[in-house]
């Protein structure tokens, strides 16, 4: 201390002036500095400078000041919105075409979830309510008459069918007139619930081609936008020189929107997909079903009628 004393009393008679004012100078412009630029430990730095010498401490403060207010300057950017609207905003071309693929394949996958499952359990709901009716013991003629026109459901389109069917080849009261014209009815009542029940399930199960496609492919697409993403990133890198993680963050976060984008848009497809395949397939062995005791008394009315 009582060398820098010392050293400033000779500096100040060089120049003219009490050691005082050059304390005092040199501390305004430590103080300064830290009111430029706001760090807590330069103010200690500056308190904990009276140890060094009077012509160094001067001439870094000065270089302080130049150097602090250069970052300011040079190094200031806006805040990063690193909300999903703004990686969105600030992504890549192609960042940006994955990103609105994705969440085109997610809208249309919900909405077709949601239209299967107001159509499955309609036509559960239905047939179960024409089942009641056709084993209700009723005139089958009367059943007919009641919902051929106009079925509602898989299961009435399969009964109308085979009951159109049957009345053409019966019309006017005609009789099979041999077994072999029977057998010949028969066939055709059979073919005819078949096409019925394979028309009504391909109308059922139309779209879900695009569930599955949509489980298969989107975490690929997404990951496409992560990859490009990542290209990007360290593209800047290169092009700035500069390995900080604040240069290659946004970059990184809005390919990995993608991803997770991708994944949000397969697995409500996958999980559709799979529920209405098994729903589906339980309700196409119902329908088979309901075919076949149809078929059975088909069959015997028919060899009744030709006896």
């Amino acid at each position: 201390m009582e060398s820098l004393v010392l050293s400033l009393s000779e500096w100040a008679a060089s120049n003219a002036a009490p050691v005082g004012a050059v304390l005092a100078d040199w501390s305004g412009q430590g103080t300064a500095i830290v009111a430029n630029a706001g760090y807590e430990q330069l103010a200690q730095a500056t308190g904990g400078g009276t140890t060094g010498g009077a012509g160094t401490a001067g001439g870094t403060a000065t270089g302080g000041r130049s150097a602090i207010e250069g970052v300011n300057i040079g190094g200031s950017k806006g805040p990063i919105d690193l909300s999903i609207w703004g990686m969105f905003a600030n992504a890549d071309f192609i960042v940006k075409s994955v990103i609105i693929i994705l969440l085109l394949a997610s809208f249309w996958s919900w909405a077709i979830i949601f239209d299967k499952l107001i159509q499955v359990r309609a036509a559960n709901r239905r047939s179960t309510k024409f089942e009641d009716s056709f084993w209700s013991g009723g005139s089958v003629d009367e059943l007919y008459e009641r919902v051929g026109q106009r079925p509602t459901d898989p299961m009435s389109a399969m009964f109308t069918s085979a009951m159109r069917e049957w009345k053409r080849s019966s019309g006017n009261g005609r009789k099979p007139r041999s077994p072999a014209e029977s057998v010949s009815l028969q066939d055709r009542v059979e073919r005819v619930m078949n096409v019925t029940l394979s028309r009504e399930m391909e109308r059922l199960e139309r779209w879900l081609g695009f569930l599955a496609s949509v489980g298969a492919t989107a975490p690929f697409i997404g990951l496409f936008g992560t990859v490009w993403g990542i290209m990007n990133s360290f593209s800047a890198i290169a092009v700035q020189k500069n390995t900080n993680l604040a240069v290659v963050a946004p970059g990184i976060a809005e390919a990995l929107l993608a991803t997770a984008l991708g994944l949000v848009a397969a697995i409500p497809a996958v999980v559709g997909f799979n529920k209405f395949s098994n729903d589906l397939g339980r309700y196409a062995n119902r329908l088979e079903g309901f075919g076949g005791e149809f078929t059975a008394i088909m069959s015997r009315q028919i060899e009744e009628d030709a006896k």
